[in-house]
């Protein structure tokens, strides 16, 4: 190993080192609660905040903690960090850290040990984190040495940022945080890893098949995940797009990589995407994956997404480059370079007339547009999730919105328009409870920016407990809970595919009142239950200098459409609307399965998904 260092040397401890390569890192922010094992850190940790180097946030659980982080780090693109003590603390972390390892999060955790001495021996608080998280992270330490904290500090900063992003854990003994040696600081970009270098540059030579593909094709898509967000790709896929007037669709990840409202965009794809998504991707002829991984919510019924398209995948990770679907092109890069070098070929090799060659395509999705709109219900006396959804995005289109897991998130998946980094979800885990202390992270990383949690009313207890951190130090994020009393999206899956029977999805007894909940912390509580209230209470909250919980009670039985069911392909979409030019005294097809009437260039039924 190659390493560079800074030649000044004191007498130091562990903890030291380890606090003082944090802040050398630019960690202002860091996510945590104390615990026997680790509090010789934290004790040194007091003496860094007394000295203004780095701020604390004391959660009220150790998964607000690790959620914060991760937050942190989508909000910003700068690595997350958080501590817990042994044991149980570390152990509440796993969920956290297995929500960054799914969606590529940097994070750095760090995890009190029983000394080194009691290590193997089942002590008092004693878990080996480093074998439990082994399949969920990017990579591990046990510090065994102090000399070694700020090398191992430095790798780990290195490891999480570099290549394809990940969560690292670094598992301190007591001892060694409380053991003196001669300390000698590294500074970042100082540490050298050999046999680990991600390859960056795209293949000359698939760069040029793909510019040859993309010369040819009459029906191209592109098919956008969180890999463009994570390499700040944004102005090169708009770029990209508009050179070669490509339709953009995005991964629940991708959100915001492109701009949501612009005439290319479809929105996302996949299980609760847009109808003309999912329609775009089963008609395409050369679909351009970019930073994603071909997920299973994403592609439906594998063997038949995209089945008409040629691919081209690119991604800095070969282990996703031919996983699910093996591509004609594989580009294994950096997003951000790749595009860069395919624009340069571009100018090159193709005339920008050859751009016109997709107006038809465009067309045709133009009235897949028209005529399978997303829709949002009116009803007289109630809300719908739908619209409440819709008016906090267009009431507040600048913030960063944070969600929870379940059909509130994908009706704001549908319904809020993004910018980059504006989008924080968790998406490969999907976990509930996400959202709030996810909300916080976000706020302490931009404290002048809005920032709204939508949640619903299950998920949100999952982590109730951290309105207290939101009143200690007033962290002025909105949550709003759409309020329907079910585990929602449970719930519509009982319905949909379990014959209505409603096993322990229901909600409503032992369901707080969220007004009185947030006032017993201190914070601002709020209620919508009408049409006519919705703005008001909206420009209310968001006017509030301080943290709001709005608790929105809406339609109790409102499914999230449109949606593919498991095991089927993405052009078999249950709960389409239906297509207002359907003339009945033209030629027409019926579904033989429910007998709805549909247009004879439909393969599949709108209304059940069944095969014409």
């Amino acid at each position: 190993m190659q390493l560079q260092t800074v030649t000044i040397q004191q007498r130091a401890t562990g903890a030291y080192a380890l606090i003082d390569s944090l802040c050398q890192h630019g960690v202002k922010h860091i996510f945590g609660y104390p615990g026997g094992a680790i509090l010789p850190i934290y004790d040194e940790l007091h003496r860094a905040e007394a000295a203004g180097r780095v701020q604390h946030i004391l959660v009220r659980h150790e998964q607000g903690a690790v959620h914060a982080a991760d937050a942190y780090s989508r909000a910003t693109g700068e690595v997350g960090v958080c501590f817990a003590t042994s044991g149980p603390g570390a152990t509440n972390l796993v969920t956290g850290i297995a929500t960054a390892q799914m969606d590529s999060i940097p994070m750095v955790v760090v995890t009190g040990q029983v000394p080194r001495t009691a290590i193997g021996t089942d002590a008092f608080q004693e878990t080996d984190i480093y074998g439990i998280t082994l399949p969920i992270v990017k990579h591990s330490y046990v510090v065994r040495d102090p000399r070694d904290m700020a090398r191992i500090v430095a790798e780990a900063f290195h490891i999480a940022q570099s290549g394809r992003p990940g969560p690292v854990l670094i598992d301190v003994p007591k001892d060694v945080g409380t053991e003196e040696f001669d300390y000698v600081p590294v500074a970042p970009g100082d540490i050298r890893l050999p046999g680990y270098r991600p390859t960056t540059r795209g293949n000359p030579r698939q760069i040029a098949q793909a510019i040859a593909l993309v010369k040819v094709a009459r029906r191209p898509l592109l098919y956008v995940g969180g890999g463009a967000i994570t390499a700040g790709a944004h102005a090169e896929l708009r770029a990209f797009a508009e050179r070669f007037q490509l339709p953009v669709t995005t991964t629940l990840m991708g959100k915001g990589a492109f701009d949501e409202r612009h005439p290319l965009a479809l929105g996302m794809l996949g299980m609760h995407g847009t109808a003309y998504a999912n329609f775009a991707v089963s008609e395409c002829d050369l679909l351009i994956a970019v930073g994603a991984r071909f997920d299973d919510r994403v592609t439906g019924k594998l063997d038949e997404f995209a089945s008409k398209a040629q691919v081209i995948h690119v991604d800095i990770d070969p282990a996703e480059v031919g996983k699910n679907r093996v591509p004609e092109v594989p580009i294994v890069g950096d997003v951000r370079q790749v595009l860069n070098e395919l624009l340069a070929r571009a100018e090159e090799q193709i005339s920008a007339d050859d751009a016109t060659r997709t107006q038809p395509w465009l067309d045709r999705i133009a009235y897949w547009k028209r005529e399978y709109p997303l829709q949002i219900p009116y009803y007289a006396d109630v809300l719908s999730p739908q619209q409440v959804i819709h008016s906090l995005g267009e009431a507040a289109p600048d913030a960063y919105f944070t969600t929870d897991v379940g059909q509130h998130q994908m009706w704001a998946a549908q319904f809020i328009k993004n910018g980059p980094r504006r989008w924080i979800s968790s998406a490969g885990l999907g976990t509930m409870g996400f959202g709030m202390p996810a909300a916080m992270g976000a706020q302490m990383a931009l404290p002048d920016d809005t920032v709204i949690c939508v949640a619903g009313d299950a998920s949100i207890l999952m982590n109730i407990q951290e309105l207290g951190t939101l009143a200690q130090y007033n962290i002025p994020i909105k949550v709003v809970v759409v309020n329907n009393g079910w585990q929602g999206m449970v719930r519509q899956w009982q319905e949909a595919f379990y014959d209505e029977r409603y096993s322990n999805s229901n909600m409503e007894r032992g369901m707080p009142d969220f007004v009185k909940l947030a006032e017993a912390f201190g914070i601002k509580g709020m209620r919508v239950s009408h049409p006519d209230e919705l703005q008001a209470a909206i420009a209310e909250m968001l006017a509030f200098d301080g943290p709001v919980f709005l608790d929105a009670i809406v339609k109790r039985d409102e499914n999230c459409y449109p949606m593919v069911p498991s095991g089927h392909s993405n052009a078999q979409m249950l709960g389409l609307p239906k297509d207002p030019t359907l003339d009945l005294d033209l030629a027409i097809a019926t579904c033989s399965s429910c007998g709805a009437k549909t247009l004879p260039s439909h393969k599949f039924c709108p209304d059940c998904g069944a095969k014409l």
